[in-house]
């Protein structure tokens, strides 16, 4: 059966037609399903006219008719079906024969300027969109640089998908050109993978991994030999299989209601899972039915809205004092949508807030991670949001009247002082026997504290803004300030905790909203993995964002670490003085300014978002600070050494 060629996609068919055989050329807008006129083994003669629908999602259930086409057009029509208008990546020769028809498709093809952070850049987008995006790449060493960031998309429960040309059938095992393992280097990395072991099974293959990466909420590998392209086959195009997500089981609904209904003080604490599922308002009504604070899990700041009097803020590493402190009165916890890791729960402030004899209602669309980390009474394996909507359901009339008009009091109470101390917080205090934030203020006094900064950020942010972070003590010390009237505005790095996320984040997030405005946030260490990107954002089409860059000279958390426990022996921590990141952006084509006060800092964050909305510019902020260190990141991890057999140069053998 052969498609119409539409006139934009002439050129492309005239040209594939000296390769291999294009027996099915196909419009820019002719991808969608087909309409079925018979059985799945029919096929209609070549020359034969047929006008397929447009724009169709997979039609489940349906039976699709036989369809003789080649590989590449098999793979991008499926590509169509689910929706998948993005790529990040770089472009190789193994993946050519898709990218070719990328134009005609309708797909674009962000070309960056490395693979690490263009599967930043894929996180970014679906995160902040709810889009799936794909990332794509040349095989052997171009697949090998996109570990982390699948990595931290696993972590970040991000559905995306991970194409990985391989090496061709014919000459793979011998050592050959490009050559490298790759199902074996994402097994722990993906929720799913699979290898496409016949040109006949690709569309087949590719439409079950969209699926898991969408119903795992991760992403998800397709891996496909290079001598897999420009086949002729003879296939139908995939129905889909659509499974319906689930509340969780009756009874468990019965219980968790039970006790969130006799709970003297409830305490909410919303996860990822919220937001993947769309579920702040409905966590809102359990949360005002019950007048239970709502926390946020740690690095999911947008995960409740900011403005509602029950938001306690983050829990976590530098969050909401608050939080901890209405956390730790809990009698029964509902954890609605999150795995509750380890680190998000680590005591704060000298606190060690989680309630230790609180009853936990865990909620996690994967039950292997329910009850992994915590003691739980009752775990829901499902939707967050349909269960939080059977839950409220099933609380009693009566539920959260015990000590209703004590407890908003003491939400009321709690964020009263929070708020004023964490305004009055300007710098940060040394451990006993420790002075390095004492020296740091008295060798440049006139440069601003990272909390200072953060305050005149908070005042300048624009309201509907989106807003990226990055792993390193100033982004930690700033987890604290940001709160959000919607979803899907906050982008942390997440728990892989990878250097080098802000930045790209933030440019994937804006190639998503366009209309929204974005500003991304990185310590000149984090920034330094990730700033090749700079060559890449200000050409062709590449819309433009705002990005502020800390600049502290220093690899701030590990030198936290070298302060306390290694007696300041400064190891790899001190970075080049003589960079000038604002200058680097000029030097790329891009708007740069370095800031050393509160005042340039303000006017400089407006005028760029100004530039970013009416000019389309790409502005790079660069901020002076003072050296000062916050709160390490591992103080659980971390002790001093005990020296036992001394270690001296002169015992090197030369």
């Amino acid at each position: 059966m052969a498609c119409r060629i539409a006139a934009p996609a002439l050129r492309h068919a005239a040209r594939r037609s000296k390769g291999a055989a294009r027996v099915a050329a196909c419009s820019s807008r002719s991808f969608g399903s087909l309409a079925s006129t018979g059985t799945s083994s029919q096929v209609e003669q070549a020359g034969a006219s047929s006008t397929p629908q447009t724009g169709s999602r997979p039609q489940h259930g349906q039976r699709k008719q036989v369809v003789r086409m080649t590989t590449e057009e098999a793979f991008v029509k499926t590509l169509q079906m689910h929706g998948i208008k993005n790529s990040f990546g770089i472009i190789g020769s193994a993946m050519m024969p898709i990218s070719d028809l990328f134009p005609a498709a309708g797909i674009k093809f962000w070309d960056c300027a490395h693979e690490y952070t263009a599967g930043m850049m894929a996180d970014g987008y679906t995160r902040s969109s709810g889009q799936m995006s794909m990332m794509i790449a040349q095989n052997g060493p171009g697949i090998t640089n996109f570990v982390t960031p699948v990595k931290t998309a696993y972590w970040n429960h991000t559905p995306l998908l991970l194409v990985t040309p391989q090496a061709a059938n014919k000459t793979i095992g011998q050592g050959g050109f490009q050559e490298v393992e790759q199902m074996a280097m994402f097994k722990d990395c993906v929720c799913y993978q699979e290898e496409v072991r016949d040109p006949t099974r690709i569309c087949e293959v590719l439409n079950r991994v969209i699926e898991k990466a969408i119903r795992c909420s991760a992403p998800a590998q397709i891996n496909i030999p290079r001598d897999m392209w420009t086949q002729v086959v003879e296939i139908a195009l995939p129905t889909g299989v659509k499974i319906e997500r689930s509340a969780g089981g009756q009874q468990s609904i019965k219980k968790a209601a039970e006790l969130l209904s006799g709970a003297r003080f409830p305490v909410i604490l919303n996860g990822a899972g919220v937001i993947l599922s769309g579920a702040t308002d409905v966590s809102a009504k359990l949360a005002e039915k019950l007048s239970a604070p709502v926390c946020c899990n740690y690095q999911h700041n947008d995960a409740f809205p900011g403005d509602h009097p029950l938001h306690a803020g983050p829990l976590g590493y530098n969050g909401s004092k608050a939080a901890m402190e209405l956390i730790s009165k809990a009698d029964v916890i509902l954890a609605l949508g999150t795995r509750l890791n380890p680190f998000s729960t680590l005591p704060g402030y000298g606190i060690d807030y989680w309630p230790k004899d609180a009853k936990l209602i865990q909620v996690d669309i994967n039950g292997d991670r329910i009850g992994l980390t915590k003691p739980v009474d009752v775990g829901l394996e499902g939707d967050a949001r349909l269960t939080a909507e059977a839950i409220l359901a099933e609380l009693s009339e009566d539920a959260g009247n015990l000590g209703r008009e004590a407890r908003k009091e003491l939400v009321r109470e709690k964020k009263a002082a929070w708020a004023k101390e964490l305004e009055g917080m300007d710098h940060e205090d040394d451990d006993e026997g420790t002075t390095w934030n004492q020296r740091a203020r008295a060798a440049h006094p006139q440069r601003m504290s990272p909390r200072i900064a953060w305050r005149a950020i908070r005042r300048a942010m624009p309201e509907d803004a989106i807003m990226s972070s990055d792993i390193g003590n100033n982004c930690a010390i700033g987890n604290a300030y940001p709160s959000f009237k919607q979803t899907r505005k906050y982008l942390s790095p997440g728990l892989f905790g990878p250097c080098g996320y802000g930045f790209p984040s933030i440019l994937g997030a804006k190639v998503a909203n366009p209309g929204v405005p974005v500003v991304g946030f990185a310590g000149d260490g984090a920034f330094g993995i990730s700033v090749n990107e700079l060559t890449a954002c200000g050409r062709n089409d590449w819309p433009g964002v705002t990005m502020v860059v800390f600049r502290n000279y220093q690899w701030g958390a590990e030198k936290r670490n070298t302060t306390l426990w290694y007696s300041d022996n400064f190891v790899g921590t001190e970075l080049n003085v003589g960079v000038e990141y604002a200058k680097m952006a000029e030097a790329c084509g891009l708007k740069g300014i370095k800031v050393e006060t509160v005042e340039e800092l303000e006017k400089a964050i407006a005028d760029a978002v100004d530039g970013q909305m009416k000019r389309n510019e790409t502005t790079l902020i660069e901020v002076v600070l003072n050296q000062e260190l916050g709160e390490p990141f591992r103080r659980d991890a971390m002790k001093a050494p005990v020296e036992i057999c001394k270690v001296q140069a002169s015992d090197m053998v030369e």
